[in-house]
């Protein structure tokens, strides 16, 4: 009995599986783009979302405002005064607010000024720099 051996077939290269590092390069470097596209949208949404609810939260607390005014007969002298009652002040019904909504969704307080600038106070959310003035995210948040 005789054994034969099996020939011995070298593979090329070409014909191996797997991948080259110029591949799995650029592989990674499109994966990493497609990330950066999510996460800019991801994150911009994010903004845009706490820039309404700014607005919506602006508005809600000027109509606090004016039920307190409606229930004492004066404006607040601060932002605080929705929240704890003032000394000396009669018809008090609140808190009108809980001291968490006197911030904006960035975290600044909220401005408030009585008298206001051609209407009877002025509420203003500095909008996510926390500056006065500013564009897009970073523009202030009046109440009209």
């Amino acid at each position: 009995m005789i054994h034969r051996r099996k020939p011995v077939r070298f593979v090329s290269r070409r014909h191996q599986a797997g991948m080259s590092l110029l591949e799995i390069i650029i592989v990674i470097v499109l994966i990493g783009a497609v990330l950066t596209l999510v996460g800019s949208r991801v994150l911009g949404g994010a903004d845009r979302g706490k820039a309404n609810i700014a607005k919506s939260q602006v508005q809600t607390i000027a109509g606090k405002i004016e039920n307190y005014q409606l229930d004492t007969g004066k404006l607040p002298t601060k932002l605080e005064d929705l929240v704890t009652q003032p000394g000396g002040s009669s018809g008090w019904l609140g808190p009108y607010a809980k001291e968490a909504e006197l911030n904006d969704p960035w975290g600044h307080a909220l401005e408030y000024r009585a008298p206001g600038e051609g209407q009877p106070f002025d509420l203003i959310s500095l909008g996510k720099d926390g500056k006065a003035g500013g564009s897009s995210y970073d523009a202030d948040i009046r109440y009209e």
